[in-house]
């Protein structure tokens, strides 16, 4: 018995130890790679690196968090952001992010998120490299706002992203009851009854890197995308009703080259959408809708446009008639 209790005692102290080892490794590795990014000219200001979770995890809360990359003009400032993982395996990590206002600066502007139990579930490989396996994100109810007003909201979020082999991944996007807010609708002139909801919002697809994703993705330079199959992409938004498919190769411009296919029910609502918002000429209208009906004759259902369309160099076009340019594909 004497023996028993000696060996219980000797693993309870190893583990202990594995344990403070562990607990200080995650923060001074946490505090070296501000400190990094300091250095390479960012921001990166915490108040206070708060640990925890013994004896089953490891726990470490950023209190009053605020990054920027300069380069790329992104910035986010949090209350807290909070860290775990098993104490057996750290590579399995969970962020929970703070309820409160999230502060989000890009090129595009500033603006505030807020998310209810918002989590974030990454599961790393074993190495040095820490290359991502599975990304997970979830959230209650969350909406974005500039500093104005609302600009889009949605009951729920799930995001994930699969390693399937080396850098493919498997991405998964889906947001119940997505609704844009007043700013977007007027940009848009939506009439007032027109649907506030989306009825379904959802995209399905395989992505191949440059290089997969690991820690290099925040020290030094983002992965690329270099093939894109778009499996699925739907919106169901009032009477219109989008689904998209897509297969695109990249080149190291941004620029992508292949197909899209569109398939649009009711297409008719979109001409008197666009034509309602100013989007469409009255002018063009009869032209527009001739050309879409005979598409969509051609298709075998007249009120189903069902067209694939040609990407060649970043240019969207439908058979020698190009109609859009879309924007380079980059990750900055």
């Amino acid at each position: 018995m004497r023996k028993l209790t000696g060996i219980v005692i000797v693993m309870a102290l190893i583990w202990v130890g594995w344990w403070v080892i562990a607990s200080n490794s995650l923060r001074g590795g946490i505090a070296a790679w501000l400190d990094a990014r300091v250095s390479e000219g960012w921001q990166a200001d915490v108040t206070a690196i708060e640990a925890g979770g013994f004896p089953l995890s490891l726990q470490t809360g950023l209190v009053d968090l605020a990054l920027a990359d300069p380069e790329a003009g992104l910035a986010i400032q949090t209350e807290r952001l909070d860290i775990a993982a098993p104490a057996w395996w750290p590579g399995d990590v969970t962020v929970t992010l703070n309820d409160g206002p999230i502060l989000l600066a890009s090129p595009l502007g500033r603006n505030t998120l807020t998310m209810q139990n918002s989590v974030i579930e990454m599961n790393l490989h074993p190495g040095s490299a820490l290359e991502l396996d599975a990304l997970g994100w979830t959230s209650g109810p969350w909406a974005l706002a500039d500093p104005g007003e609302p600009l889009i909201a949605a009951d729920d979020l799930t995001l994930t992203m699969t390693q399937t082999d080396g850098p493919t991944y498997d991405l998964v996007a889906r947001a119940t009851s997505f609704e844009p807010g007043d700013g977007p609708r007027r940009a848009l002139r939506l009439p007032d009854g027109f649907a506030r909801r989306f009825d379904s919002l959802q995209v399905m697809a395989a992505v191949t890197f440059d290089t997969p994703w690991d820690r290099t993705a925040l020290d030094t330079r983002r992965p690329q995308p270099r093939q894109i199959t778009l499996h699925r992409a739907e919106a169901k938004w009032g009477d219109l009703q989008l689904n998209f498919a897509a297969d695109l190769k990249v080149d190291t411009a941004g620029l992508a080259n292949g197909t899209l296919s569109l398939q649009a029910q009711n297409w008719r609502s979109m001409l008197d959408l666009a034509e309602t918002s100013g989007a469409l000429p009255r002018g063009v209208r009869g032209q527009a809708e001739g050309i879409l009906q005979a598409l969509a004759g051609a298709s075998g259902n007249a009120e189903t446009l069902d067209v694939t369309l040609a990407v060649k160099n970043g240019v969207l076009a439908l058979g020698f008639i190009p109609i859009a340019r879309l924007p380079p594909l980059v990750l900055r």
